[in-house]
């Protein structure tokens, strides 16, 4: 082999080496991108689960509170008092998340 066969395989070795890093640091940056969006949906998912979580609480503290203000006995009413309490921390313990 001459010298210029020599180099020009040289050069191409250096370049293939070249590409085929280019081509898994690709691969790695594109895997890296791929858990960070499904990290990212992951939070999506809770968050929308934890804001339903959180309708439903409102829902039943309204619904609570409107017994409540209408209701019977003392007895009763403290009783949903205590419920509307324990949704009002949990609609609380939801929004801090």
């Amino acid at each position: 082999m001459t010298e210029e066969e020599k180099k020009l395989l040289s050069t191409f070795e250096a370049r293939l080496r070249h590409l085929i890093y280019l081509h898994d640091e690709l691969k790695r940056e594109n895997a890296e991108l791929k858990q960070l969006l499904e990290v990212e949906k992951e939070k999506n998912e809770k968050a929308q689960a934890d804001y339903k979580e959180l309708e439903v609480s409102y829902t039943n503290l309204k619904t609570a509170t409107t017994i409540s203000l209408n209701g019977s006995d003392v007895k009763e009413t403290k009783l949903r008092l205590s419920k509307l309490v324990r949704e009002i921390d949990k609609c609380i313990a939801l929004l801090n998340e």
